[in-house]
C-alpha cells in the first residue's frame, strides 16, 4: 500500500506564495513521475506540473514561470513553490505518483488534495 500525503495549501492575497508538499510512503520501490493537478468545482481536473525520476519538469503555460517543482528523491517528497499567485490559481491541488512497489508492480495514486485559496 502507499500512500500520498499532501500539504501546504492555504489562504494567501494575490502576488503571495505557497510552498506545497507531497511525500510518498508505504511500499515503495521507485518512484517514476510525480505530478501536481488542480480542479476546482465543476470543471475538470487540469494538470499543472510534472517532475520525472530524473527531476525533468514541464508545467501547463498558466503557471510557467510562476510554479517550480523540485522533488527531494531520498524522502520521496516533491515540492511545488507557487509565486506571484493569481485569484485563478485558486482550487484544489492533487498529488499524483507512478510508481514501482516493493511487488515490482507499477500503479499510480492520488493524494486527497490540499486547497489553495488566492484572493484579489
Amino acid at each position: 500500500q502507499v500512500q500520498l500525503v499532501e500539504s501546504g495549501g492555504g489562504f494567501v492575497q494575490a502576488g503571495g506564495s505557497l510552498r506545497l508538499s507531497c511525500a510518498a510512503s508505504g511500499s515503495i520501490f521507485r518512484i517514476n513521475s510525480m505530478a501536481w493537478f488542480r480542479q476546482t468545482p465543476g470543471k475538470e481536473r487540469e494538470w499543472v506540473a510534472t517532475i520525472s525520476s530524473e527531476a525533468g519538469t514541464n508545467y501547463v503555460d498558466s503557471v510557467k514561470g510562476r510554479f517550480t517543482l523540485s522533488r527531494e528523491n531520498a524522502k520521496n517528497t516533491v515540492y511545488l513553490q507557487m509565486n506571484s499567485l493569481k485569484p485563478e490559481d485558486t482550487a484544489v491541488y492533487y498529488c499524483h505518483a507512478e510508481a514501482i512497489n516493493t511487488a515490482r508492480t507499477t500503479f499510480t495514486v492520488w493524494g486527497q488534495g490540499t486547497q489553495v485559496t488566492v484572493s484579489s
